[in-house]
């Protein structure tokens, strides 16, 4: 689930900048707007019903047989778009263009190899020419059809739930499933493409904010800022701030995690969230990416503004107060158990380096064949944790002295097999291992804050120096 949820958001997290952009011509534009402009209000449905698609369908053929897979797909696209003129088919782009790329891989497989040379670009042409000229027609009569029966299914459930005042309910799944890092399959996979049709019609939509809402985090993390013990609440502050204001909301899974029971917390704030919207019949004009308060407030409709805060106050109230029952209940236990970890940490200190990790054994042995250059945070998306990540770990290794290694961050999905060190969170570290078998993997709770950084650091150090 994981993998293919990071597919489909692979798809459109590159392309997300578009879609910010599309918001704002909206906003300005169209006769409800902030400056309406005739003129250019003729912008917004090009862009929504053709541009967006075809960049998508771009982007995902490329994930799947590169340029020229990006290229057939967007092609084949283009047969569905066009099938459906007053549809938004982000749902058949995100179809066609994997499938199409896919297919074209399949079919010249069949001759890879057994090209005289010389012709291999004249072959590689026309067949992508071909074959894509084939797809599109069959998507134009066939895949179009397909997709909007598809698309009224999902619009039918979406309905029923709005139309029966159920959709707070969706809270059940979307909260568990983002700690489970589903976070942006959900939001990009299922909501955008839902919410960019909603907006098309309406200007607005509350599907952009089901998912996006950065109340609930807030209010988790301000709970445990108060009734939390140890590291976690040493550490909410800061996760609090990167959450709500840079909208990076993996940031509070990891203490989610560390007290399941807190996931009725989230899917109280949720569900009280969406219900607010539901009432005030407030929505976004735009996915809000990351899920900042600033994204928030910038792509809220103009009539949204009251109802939008409120979402996010209350959402955000809502779950501080279950999170403190839940917290104060179980405090005497956590202050136990956070003694003990704390005496842990002093031996693990007195041991200095004469106690490796055990998440870091691979790390030492690696580093006597060589010195580490590259080192790679993965994520699900590569974006938002992960990049926090690199920072941290990059000032660790500047105050340290250390030079000559590159830090970056990327999504497992992109992991290219050049990565000396991967780091990732626990919960994906198989799927990376997968990725990247060649590299040494590093697991850890919070990209934030993780004292395998400093041994990190260490063993880099080391590897060097033994290989001047």
């Amino acid at each position: 689930m994981q993998r293919f949820g990071s597919f489909l958001s692979n798809m459109i997290l590159p392309n997300i900048a578009v879609f910010i952009a599309w918001g704002i011509i909206t906003a300005f534009f169209i006769p409800t707007g902030w400056t309406p402009n005739e003129t250019l209000a003729a912008l917004v449905g090009p862009i929504l019903l053709t541009l967006i698609p075809v960049l998508i369908a771009y982007t995902g053929g490329r994930m799947v047989y590169g340029v020229r897979g990006g290229a057939v797909g967007a092609l084949v696209a283009m047969g569905v778009i066009v099938a459906e003129p007053d549809r938004v088919m982000i749902l058949g782009a995100m179809i066609a263009g994997p499938l199409a790329a896919w297919l074209l891989k399949q079919i010249e497989k069949l001759w890879a190899g057994k090209v005289r040379h010389g012709f291999e670009m004249l072959v590689d042409n026309f067949s992508a020419g071909i074959i894509g000229f084939g797809m599109a027609i069959a998507a134009f009569f066939g895949l179009s059809k397909v997709v909007v029966w598809i698309s009224d299914v999902f619009g039918g459930a979406v309905g029923f739930l709005v139309d029966n005042g159920l959709l707070p309910l969706a809270s059940i799944i979307v909260e568990p499933a983002k700690v489970l890092f589903l976070n942006n399959a959900i939001n990009h996979g299922v909501f955008t493409p839902l919410g960019a049709e909603q907006a098309a019609e309406t200007g607005k939509s509350i599907f952009f904010l089901i998912e996006a809402n950065p109340g609930p985090g807030a209010g988790l993390l301000i709970a445990i800022m108060v009734f939390g013990v140890g590291a976690a609440r040493a550490t909410a502050p800061g996760a609090f701030i990167i959450h709500f204001f840079g909208g990076i909301h993996e940031l509070y899974f990891p203490y989610v995690i560390a007290k399941p029971m807190l996931i009725l917390a989230m899917i109280a704030g949720g569900a009280t969230g969406v219900l607010t919207n539901v009432i005030f019949g407030s929505g976004l004009r735009a996915p809000a990416s990351p899920g900042s308060i600033f994204a928030v407030l910038f792509q809220t409709a103009q009539d949204s503004y009251v109802g939008v805060i409120l979402s996010v106050v209350l959402s955000a109230s809502v779950t501080f107060l279950v999170a403190a029952v839940i917290l104060r209940a179980s405090r005497k236990r956590d202050l136990a158990e956070a003694d003990a970890a704390f005496s842990d940490a002093i031996a693990q200190t007195e041991a200095n380096k004469g106690k490796s990790s055990a998440a870091l054994a691979g790390l030492a042995a690696a580093a006597a064949g060589g010195a580490i250059s590259n080192i790679v945070f993965a994520c699900d998306a590569g974006m938002g944790s992960s990049a926090m990540g690199a920072t941290v770990l990059r000032k660790k290794l500047k105050d340290a002295g250390v030079t000559g290694v590159t830090v970056t961050n990327k999504a497992i999905a992109n992991l290219d097999g050049t990565a000396d060190l991967v780091i990732s969170q626990r919960q994906l570290t198989d799927r990376a291992k997968k990725a990247e078998p060649n590299a040494v993997h590093v697991s850890v709770d919070n990209f934030m804050n993780s004292p395998a950084y400093d041994e990190v650091v260490t063993t880099v150090a080391e590897s060097q120096k033994a290989t001047k």
